[in-house]
């Protein structure tokens, strides 16, 4: 019986830890979306620096779809 307890309490750490680096992520993703916006408003901002701005938020997006599928149970299987 305190196994099951144990592993219930793991499993509520995970998903709990889980939402928090999503809840992370998504902040993350925000924030650079309105950097981004700014930036580009800017006619002098470097180019370059815009490029790595805007492939890291892509791959922010990437993780938080994957942590997403993680989370949420497959309704198929």
């Amino acid at each position: 019986m305190d196994g099951e307890i144990t592993d219930n309490s793991n499993v509520d750490n995970d998903v709990f830890s889980g939402l928090e680096r999503l809840r992370e992520l998504r902040m993350s993703h925000r924030d650079l979306d309105d950097l981004i916006d700014r930036l580009s408003e800017d006619p002098l901002v470097d180019q370059l620096r815009l490029r790595r701005l805007k492939k890291r938020k892509l791959q922010l997006k990437d993780m938080i779809a994957r942590l997403e599928s993680e989370l949420i149970p497959d309704l198929n299987a």
